[in-house]
């Protein structure tokens, strides 16, 4: 604690030989940095321009890479300081607690944003004829809100149970504010542990056993009819592999340091690695070649781009459809 100013700062102690590698690290992180950033924003602006991509499905794709730039820009900036920085601190409960509080509000987010999209493909392919009524542009933007201001009010409720804490230890086994803040706190809160419990349960648990639901039944109705399999197949395999890879990376950061298991710290530093690249490097990926319009759309534009630079003249013109229909089809 720096008495002088009356600030309290945290010490991250999972960096591995930060002051020997520091400047590979930058490198390495500012590298991914760009292009967790210039990918998302490329897909989120194709989304955004292009009328036949104003659709449900599109629009909630939109809105979970727009959490991975968020993200990103809430860990990166002070991942990419501490790198080059002889001391890596960060103040409490200011900074500290408000970076807990961003992570995990965009990554239950990301669960919500997940849920609706499997219920708007869920609406799409077993009650076709439904969804024009269904998916309303009115439903849409309360989904949307819903996304964002449910998890806030939750997330903030266990930032204001920690910020009360008293706390005896200044030094992180971590190079950010995850889940291992509580292992700062003098006693461990009963009334936080069951608050933390209640929104692993509500925004974890019951958000993957509705996805699977839903696209169990997807899967039974394509079973039934070939004539949807395609369509299936090409609109929900991004979601399920964003969903497998976003679930696994979420339950080692929230359950593993509960466990305070002693593992190298090399190891650990990896794993946290792996959740701050992943998914926000993954999504746009996925999406950018999986999804149909989306894939047509990046391919016009890196036509156009090859074209201004004059590398490649000969470069064809994709066709892409053009026509807005109600019931997607991508």
């Amino acid at each position: 604690m720096d008495y002088r100013s009356n600030v309290t700062y945290i010490t991250f102690g999972g960096h591995v030989e930060v002051h020997k590698y520091g400047y590979l690290y930058f490198v390495i992180m500012f590298t991914v940095f760009i292009l967790v950033i210039s990918s998302n924003v490329t897909i989120v602006g194709i989304i955004m321009i292009h009328k036949n991509l104003h659709e449900p499905m599109y629009i909630f794709i939109a809105a979970l890479l727009i959490n991975s730039i968020l993200f990103s820009t809430v860990i990166y900036p002070k991942l990419l300081i501490d790198f080059l920085s002889e001391k890596q601190i960060i103040s409490y409960p200011a900074s500290c607690l408000f970076q807990w509080f961003l992570y995990y509000w965009l990554a239950v987010s990301d669960f919500f944003l997940l849920s609706v999209m499997a219920y708007d493909r869920y609406v799409s392919i077993c009650n076709p004829l439904q969804y024009p009524t269904i998916m309303q542009e009115k439903k849409v933007n309360i989904f949307l809100i819903s996304a964002w201001i449910l998890p806030a009010c939750q997330t903030s409720g266990a930032m204001l149970l920690s910020a009360k804490k008293e706390i005896c230890t200044f030094h992180l086994k971590g190079i950010l504010c995850n889940s291992t803040v509580q292992t700062l706190h003098c006693v461990r809160s009963t009334i936080l542990n069951i608050y933390g419990l209640f929104l692993l349960v509500t925004f974890l648990f019951l958000p993957v056993l509705f996805i699977l639901f839903t696209y169990s039944r997807i899967l039974v109705v394509s079973y039934r009819c070939r004539g949807v399999r395609g369509r299936a197949a090409q609109t929900c395999l991004p979601h399920l592999l964003v969903l497998i890879n976003f679930s696994c990376l979420t339950t080692y950061d929230i359950l593993l340091p509960r466990m305070e298991l002693d593992s190298p710290k090399i190891v650990r530093l990896i794993m946290t690695l792996q959740v701050l690249i992943y998914h926000p490097l993954f999504n746009p990926i996925i999406y950018g070649l999986k999804m149909r319009r989306i894939y047509d759309h990046l391919k016009k534009l890196f036509c156009r781009m090859h074209k201004v630079g004059g590398s490649s003249p000969g470069c064809p013109m994709f066709h892409v459809e053009v026509s807005l229909s109600k019931t997607p089809n991508p």
